[in-house]
């Protein structure tokens, strides 16, 4: 039976790559910070699926707890065959503000630091075995220019790509996943009001999840879903770059923090 491991697992996106997961007949790993909520996953999972699953508690933004996780990754007696990098939040705070440079680190410690240990140890191991898959989810705000969120998805889309050009034929695929807005709690959690936006770019997360396997499977390094956001992503790597600020801009202005 293969093992998949899963940052962030207990909701949203990561929440629907386990259950995805389980039900094409991998076992798992869950890695959160939530003991309970993962234990609850664990269960349901177990009697759901028969699935074995395997509960790894980490807080993504200490370096102790990453260097652990990869551990797990790259442990040869207990292989894991797919790896999924998807843990992360909303980053809705001001790069002037002087007060939240401390989430900006925390920000790039989860969704920088720890994708690249966790995927370069993901890569090592299933290198040595000739096969294995990494999911890195990054963002289509990877394009667009909002405050350090951008920074740090393009950075993990960059990033997976130079990854994928080191594990070019050795078997391993790498895969950047690619999100639009998805109907998860997300945007809640992150205080920010997505209400505003047309129903028209939102992407059900299911339709997400299966696509992003589909794609990682077929070893396309780029996954984006749908087929409107892909013509989204057509003309925003086309666009001036003038423009493409200048959208940004209205974006980041329609998704103010709710009071």
């Amino acid at each position: 039976m293969a093992t998949a491991l899963v940052t962030g697992g207990t909701a949203g996106i990561g929440n629907a790559f386990c259950r995805h997961l389980v039900a094409r007949g991998y076992d798992l790993v869950i890695v959160a910070r939530d003991v309970d909520r993962m234990n609850t996953l664990a269960t349901e999972l177990h009697q759901a699926y028969g699935a074995e699953v395997e509960v790894l508690p980490a807080d993504l933004s200490v370096a102790a707890d990453v260097t652990r996780v990869a551990e797990r990754v790259e442990d040869a007696d207990r292989p894991v065959d797919l790896v999924v990098n998807n843990a992360g939040f909303g980053l809705h705070a001001k790069l002037l503000d002087k007060d939240e440079l401390g989430l900006q680190r925390r920000a790039m410690d989860v969704m920088c630091w720890a994708v690249l240990e966790l995927s370069t140890a993901a890569g090592r191991a299933m290198k040595a075995r000739g096969r294995g898959t990494i999911i890195n989810v990054a963002s289509t705000s990877a394009w667009i220019m909002s405050g350090n969120y951008s920074a740090v998805k393009a950075w993990c889309l960059s990033f997976t790509q130079g990854l994928a050009n080191e594990l070019h034929g050795t078997g391993v695929k790498v895969s950047a996943l690619c999100p639009g807005w998805v109907h998860t709690e997300f945007h809640d959690r992150a205080g920010i009001n997505a209400g505003t936006l047309p129903d028209i770019v939102w992407v059900d997360v299911d339709t997400l999840v299966q696509s992003a396997l589909d794609d990682a499977e077929a070893g396309k390094v780029i996954s984006v879903p749908t087929l409107k956001w892909k013509a989204a992503i057509q003309i925003a790597q086309h666009a001036p770059r003038w423009s493409m600020r200048l959208v940004s801009r209205a974006l980041s202005s329609s998704r103010q923090k709710k009071k």
